[in-house]
């Protein structure tokens, strides 16, 4: 699996274990809606600084996210 799906995949359940919708989330994260519906469709690449503003509202750590996400490549 891509990197960008991979993550995009995990971004959706954990925003979906955290009860948010997109808007929530990209407010929440100062981010857009539809920034955020491009993440987890593995149509954009977050950065570092993406992560670290995603994590506040998911209450995970970024580090946390990453093994997610490194875990979900190995499937």
């Amino acid at each position: 699996m891509e990197l960008a799906k991979a993550f995009g995949v995990v971004l959706r359940k954990l925003r979906k274990e955290a009860g948010l919708t997109q808007e929530q989330l990209g407010l929440e994260a100062d981010l857009r809606r539809t920034f955020v519906s491009l993440l987890e469709l593995g149509q954009q690449t977050p950065s570092l600084q993406t992560i670290f503003k995603l994590s506040i509202p998911l209450e995970k750590c970024p580090s946390e996210i990453l093994r997610m996400v490194e875990a979900k490549l190995s499937d």
